[in-house]
Order: structure tokens, then C-alpha cells, then sequence
């Protein structure tokens, strides 16, 4: 069990690899599941997508497992849960994402990413609510993650470790997405600090270098991912146009509130697809 405050991927020292695969023993004892396939971080609006992938085996509080803290963010639920498909796949469900804005530093924000890859899963679906530039985009539409610009001038790659991020978001996952949604847009999703929401000048800055979707998560997780030899799989669900397209304030309550009216559709989505890879 890890407590916030004493963390075990905080040490200087630590061997954030090593960490994970005693996090992943760690779930196989308390789930009885040896090995997981696949794993999804759920992010706002996608948790309802849990129930409708499979027959749960197990539940566990994330605080029960190495490395893993209690989230700090209203809408995310705090657990593991392994699910078994029906299709016989073993699914690791991550309800406890680390954001890199609660400063615990990036090795804590990617350890349910390396912790999943530890377990055997040799493809990771990274989920999350955020802004949309296009202004075509509608609060409560899913979009596939083509690729993304990391702005948070941070990686979870330490010393002299050099990974191709070319088709970091797998074509052939997202061609397999598109063969049970058609249509389903794309776009790059951009990545800041946070917690503060963007100024409409950064906005318009992330639009010109190349960005459609804007939010405080994943790019980071999905270094780690390809680091950890996985397959990655990315959704943004459009909460709300970013700030500057969109005219009236932005805030975290709106985003709860997109998510949840979107829920029933997306989960179904998403659970379909898992269902397909």
C-alpha cells in the first residue's frame, strides 16, 4: 500500500521499471489474473465503459498497489479492475490516473502506464476529455489521437534513452476503431501543464504549430507506453471548444457535465472496439 506522501518512485534512486513490475505482481495477487492483454486509462467521461467491456473479476483501490495514489481529481474513480472479455482477453482498467499538474513528477504520472506494461498488456488505450480547436468539433464527440505535441517540457524517459515516436498512435488501431465508427475525425492533441485552462493566445499558438485538441494528459503516458514497447491507442472526448473558439468561460464543472451526457455513447464505442483488437 502507498500513501501519497511516502512514495517509493520518489526516491532518487528509484528504479521506476523495477517499481512497476512489483506493482504488477502486485495485481496479480490481488485479482488472481496472472496476465492482462490490453489496458485502458479512463479518463473524464469514459468510465462507464468499464461496465460494458465484460465480466469484471476483480476490483481493487489502486492505494493497495505499489506506486499508485489516491487521484485528486473529481471524475476519475480511484481503482484497478481487471475485466475478462468476451472474448476471453483479459482487460486492465486504470481508474487511477496520476495528472502531471498534482507535481508528484513525471515518473508517478506514467506509473499505471509502465505498471500495465509490467502485466503483460501489449496495448494500451489512453482516454481523456478535452478541448477542440476545430471549430466543426461538438462538446460529447469522441476523436481518435493521431499524434500529439508535448508542451509540458518534461519526459518520462530518464539518462540516455532514445525511443521513435513515429506512429506513436498505432494507424492500424485507429484503422481498427474506424471500421467500427467510420466516423470518427482525428486530430493531434497538444498537451500542457495545467491546471490552469489555456489563454486563447495559447490556444492559437498550439492551432499554428499543428494541434486540434488541448488538454493536461496522455503524451506524457504515451512516451512511456512506446517506451515500454506497447501499441497505443488514443481518444479525446471534445468537452468543450477550446478557449478563444469557444466564447463563454471554461470550467472543470462543464467538463464533468459533457462527460457525462456523452457517457452512454462513447463507453459503447469504446467497449466495442476493445472488443476488436
Amino acid at each position: 500500500m502507498t500513501d501519497i506522501h511516502d512514495n517509493p518512485l520518489d526516491a532518487p534512486d528509484a528504479d521506476p521499471s523495477a517499481i512497476a513490475a512489483e506493482a504488477a505482481a502486485d495485481i496479480a495477487r490481488l485479482t488472481g489474473v496472472e496476465k492482462h492483454d490490453i489496458a485502458l486509462t479512463l479518463g473524464s467521461g469514459w468510465g462507464k465503459a468499464a461496465e460494458l467491456i465484460g465480466e469484471t473479476v476483480a476490483t481493487i483501490p489502486a492505494t493497495e498497489v505499489t506506486g499508485f495514489s489516491k487521484p485528486a481529481l473529481e471524475g476519475h474513480v480511484g481503482t484497478l479492475r481487471s475485466i475478462r472479455t468476451p472474448g476471453g482477453k483479459n482487460v486492465l482498467v486504470i481508474g487511477a490516473r496520476t495528472h502531471y499538474y498534482e507535481g508528484h513528477g513525471v515518473r508517478r504520472v506514467v506509473h499505471s502506464v509502465r505498471t500495465a506494461a509490467a502485466t503483460g498488456a501489449k496495448v494500451m488505450v489512453l482516454t481523456n476529455g478535452a478541448g477542440g480547436i476545430r471549430e466543426t468539433w461538438k462538446p460529447g464527440q469522441p476523436v481518435l489521437i493521431s499524434d500529439h505535441l508535448n508542451l509540458t517540457a518534461d519526459s518520462p524517459l530518464e539518462g540516455a534513452t532514445f525511443v521513435d515516436l513515429t506512429d506513436l498512435y498505432s494507424k492500424r488501431l485507429r484503422e481498427i476503431a474506424r471500421s467500427i465508427d467510420p466516423s470518427l475525425d482525428e486530430g493531434v492533441y497538444t498537451q500542457f501543464r495545467g491546471p490552469h485552462y489555456e489563454t486563447p493566445a495559447e490556444v492559437q499558438m498550439a492551432k499554428a504549430i499543428g494541434g486540434h485538441i488541448v488538454g493536461m494528459s496522455t503524451a506524457l503516458e504515451a512516451i512511456a507506453a512506446r517506451e515500454a514497447g506497447m501499441e497505443i491507442l488514443g481518444f479525446s472526448l471534445i468537452t468543450n471548444l477550446a478557449a478563444g473558439i469557444q466564447q463563454t468561460p471554461l470550467s472543470h464543472g462543464e467538463v464533468i457535465e459533457a462527460g457525462k451526457a456523452a457517457e452512454p455513447v462513447i463507453s459503447a464505442l469504446l467497449a466495442r472496439v476493445v472488443e476488436a483488437l
